[in-house]
């Protein structure tokens, strides 16, 4: 291969030919391409392409469209109202024990939505920021209910008439004064027939009213207890001391006291009815 002269600042390229491949040299003699000489970026693998994120995969209820403009709320629909003035029944009875067991109704539940029971809706509404309507609507009633416990049958009739319970089968044949704890009523019944009901109480833990079945064994009209030095009128002993008689306590202060054993009744005309038709030997059934 024969030389050839190149002028001042020409850059001569020979290409030699290697056996496998060739090799571009630049003027300066360094290969072409690598680390020592100006094209060296030029061998370089290319960089990696950055990868290419898919769009967001469109649902199918809106293919192709935006999503929806939010629309304003529904109103929220205005309570409803549940007890007003002048309703009676069970569930009022339960707004009254609710409204006393944290102290906005001082009375003893009736089952009557009367002037204290609104007055007593409308202050239990002002406290928490509720319209002061009176009436118990469905915001208020969820409200109480948050903050009371379900009533007791004590609770829902602190001042008495609660419905008697069925009657032990003991009361169930003769002429029987049938005695319920759990309720607290005495119940005069005549061959399995109720013939009349009545509220009572009982002695207190420590001197507790005995249970089983007795006789009536005195009745004395205007009886004086020497033990305690007081009235008992239309007493009816039937067992040792303890009888079943009138109490102007109880007719005065309710179940807040208690007897000493005996059963209280508080209303003197269904006692004295009672006493004029009960006699000696007449079976009194205390249960449960």
């Amino acid at each position: 291969m024969g030389r050839q002269a190149i002028s001042a600042g020409a850059v001569a390229v020979l290409v030699l030919t290697a056996g496998c491949k060739a090799v571009t040299v630049d003027a300066d003699g360094a290969p072409s391409g690598t680390d020592g000489g100006p094209k060296a970026a030029a061998t370089r693998p290319p960089a990696e392409p950055t990868p290419t994120v898919p769009p967001p995969a469109r649902t199918p209820e809106s293919p192709g469209t935006p999503p929806p403009v939010a629309t304003d709320a529904p109103p929220t629909p205005r309570p409803m109202t549940l007890m007003r003035a002048g309703d009676h029944g069970g569930q009022v009875r339960e707004l009254q024990a609710r409204l006393r067991q944290i102290a906005w109704f001082f009375a003893t539940p009736s089952g009557t939505y009367g002037p204290a029971t609104v007055s007593a809706v409308k202050g239990f509404q002002a406290k928490r920021g509720l319209p002061r309507t009176g009436a118990a609507d469905t915001v208020t009633l969820g409200k109480l209910h948050a903050m009371t416990r379900e009533p007791t049958r004590q609770e829902l009739y602190a001042g008495g008439g609660m419905p008697p319970a069925p009657p032990d089968k003991r009361c169930m044949t003769g002429r029987v004064l049938c005695i319920a704890k759990s309720t607290r009523t005495l119940t005069w019944m005549i061959d399995g027939k109720a013939v009349s009901t009545m509220d009572v109480r009982f002695g207190s833990q420590y001197t507790p009213t005995r249970e089983g079945t007795f006789s009536v064994y005195w009745k004395s009209r205007h009886h004086v207890s020497t033990l305690y030095d007081t009235a008992m009128p239309y007493a009816m002993f039937f067992s040792g001391g303890q009888a079943v008689h009138y109490s102007s306590d109880f007719a005065a202060r309710g179940y807040s006291g208690a007897s000493h054993g005996c059963v209280n009744v508080r209303d003197e005309k269904k006692i004295a009815r009672l006493f004029a038709q009960v006699r000696n030997g007449d079976r009194v059934v205390i249960y449960k």
